[in-house]
């Protein structure tokens, strides 16, 4: 304790000229859209804004490259992209030294209705994808005896809802693994952290994917209508009264960034807060009947397909 008062008040005058390396994929819109605007302001960092080529036009727009900030296309599903911009990282600056996970889709889709190709676009974006490039910024941090892993879940990788089955599994198998990734970085001074948003006050619900049988197009008298009826406006509902935006998101992310020693969850907007403490509060014999019941109109949902034993 004394020594790291010591160390504070001492040995820390001289300011460090080391500027992390910090790399952020999804900077297209978002979360990964202000965190981008935020370190762009922070000339003690050196920054890799990402997203996928479509989109560089974008940030080419909204930010000038320099010495200490670079644009690069990514598609985080991609090997040979993942590896051509590590390469050229680790050439120009030495290696990632905080890698943002922020890339991520969301299907739309009830699990009867994702087909295969469907689940793997899903869980390649979402997991996959991420898990290879942390395994590609591991080895550098690893050896420099520092580093920071920020993986953006979801409160979906908390509690699942309906018509989200595929996004869900890809936010809980992002948190299953970080929870590992934790005990195995530890050793080596390197932190994981799971940044957990709820609903944010942005358009990104309309930025969702369709399966075939799922898309709004589709007109079939399908059993599972009633549940897209009744979530897509709900889910909608809930983002536009979400007091918490994207901004704000993106500022905890940069304390969690500054921080020493962060924990691995970090639930960023209240209702995540709140489904953090149900969770763990409510026995598990009622928490998916409560749940269920604050859902709108669940208790008619099916009703006119269903066999369902009375």
């Amino acid at each position: 304790m004394l020594r790291r008062w010591y160390a504070r008040l001492f040995l820390r005058k001289n300011k460090s000229t080391f500027k992390p390396v910090i790399l952020v994929t999804g900077c297209a819109s978002g979360i990964g859209w202000a965190l981008a605007h935020l370190l762009a302001k922070h000339t003690h960092y050196r920054v890799v804004l990402t997203a996928r080529p479509r989109s560089l036009e974008k940030l080419k727009k909204a930010f000038q490259e320099s010495d200490r900030l670079i644009i690069r296309p990514l598609d985080v599903t991609s090997k040979p992209s993942r590896e051509v911009l590590y390469e050229e990282i680790n050439h120009l600056w030495g290696g990632v030294n905080v890698l943002v996970n922020n890339a991520g889709i969301s299907y739309r889709a009830v699990v009867e209705h994702m087909t295969e190709v469907d689940e793997n676009h899903q869980m390649a974006t979402n997991y996959f994808g991420p898990m290879e490039m942390i395994r590609l910024a591991l080895p550098t941090m690893r050896l420099k005896g520092r580093g920071k892993i920020i993986n953006v879940s979801s409160v979906s990788g908390m509690l699942a809802m309906p018509t989200m089955s595929a996004y869900s599994a890809s936010k809980y198998a992002l948190e299953g693994a970080s929870e590992a990734l934790w005990y195995e970085t530890k050793p080596y001074g390197i932190d994981v952290v799971l940044i957990q948003p709820g609903f944010v006050h942005s358009n990104s619900f309309q930025n969702v994917y369709y399966t075939q049988k799922s898309d709004p197009s589709f007109t079939g008298n399908d059993p599972y209508a009633d549940f897209y009826a009744n979530m897509t406006p709900f889910v909608s509902k809930m983002m536009n009264l979400a007091p918490t935006t994207p901004e704000q998101i993106a500022k905890k992310i940069y304390g969690v960034i500054r921080q020493e020693n962060p924990p691995l969850w970090v639930p960023v907007t209240y209702d995540a807060l709140l489904f953090y403490y149900i969770r763990r509060l409510l026995p598990r014999r009622l928490l998916l009947p409560f749940l269920f019941s604050q859902l709108p109109n669940a208790r008619h949902w099916g009703k006119v397909h269903t066999r369902k034993r009375l």
